[in-house]
């Protein structure tokens, strides 16, 4: 997944499955319910523009479009990937109706740095970087996000690594998947760890929670009072 190039039915199969994992280990529902938190205290009347980072297909992004609609909330939704074959393809999987926009963006990139959101997700996508991207990342996003920013990632643990190479090596039928899951949990973090990268990153308010399956779920407010 870190081939920025790839493209083709082996990813399309890699991202359907991924979406499936993270539906059925209850992924979607740690950013979900993050999201709903940071939301609980804001002004509903204004329009809330989130960035979803690493968005794949926009599956977690069609949630937060239905949820929002149903609880009468004004957003602006938008998806970022470095691959531009995923962003084509999640403008190809966008339901009829749907306002939800893809960008193609280097999240290290001066492009990116120069945007301004609320609210900023990454679900299971940080894990993918060095602590000195993430340190440099953090801090600049601190001014990046207004309201505050999302974490979504895994804890590196014995138990999930077995656990989820078994899974892929049962059910899986992509060989990203079955390379990628495992190797994803050898590069996720500790609780420690995660602490650690955003104090040095100047990120002083912050909660981190640890949800099944084996998730940290991160709530960060830059300049909040939460």
């Amino acid at each position: 997944m870190d081939d920025l190039t790839y493209a083709g039915p082996l990813m399309d199969q890699t991202l359907s499955e991924l979406e499936t994992i993270n539906t059925w280990l209850g992924g979607n529902n740690v950013t979900m319910s993050a999201l709903r938190e940071i939301l609980s205290g804001i002004d509903r009347k204004g329009k809330v523009r989130i960035a979803d980072l690493g968005c794949g297909r926009g599956d977690i992004l069609q949630n937060i479009e239905k949820w929002s609609r149903n609880n009468q909330i004004t957003v602006d939704l938008i998806g970022i990937d470095a691959n531009d074959y995923i962003v084509n393809t999640a403008n190809q999987s966008l339901p009829k109706g749907s306002q939800i926009k893809f960008e193609c963006i280097d999240i290290l990139s001066a492009e990116f740095q120069s945007q301004q959101f609320d609210i900023v997700i990454g679900t299971l996508f940080f894990h993918h970087f060095s602590d000195h991207q993430l340190i440099s990342f953090f801090r600049g996003l601190k001014n990046q996000a207004k309201i505050g920013f999302i974490v979504n990632d895994i804890h590196r643990h014995p138990i999930a690594f077995y656990s989820i190479w078994l899974l892929t090596r049962l059910f899986s039928r992509s060989s990203m998947v079955k390379y990628d899951a495992p190797l994803s949990v050898m590069r996720a973090f500790k609780k420690a760890e995660l602490t650690r990268i955003l104090h040095q990153a100047g990120v002083r308010n912050f909660k981190i929670r640890w949800k099944w399956a084996f998730r940290w779920q991160v709530l960060a407010y830059p300049g909040g009072s939460h």
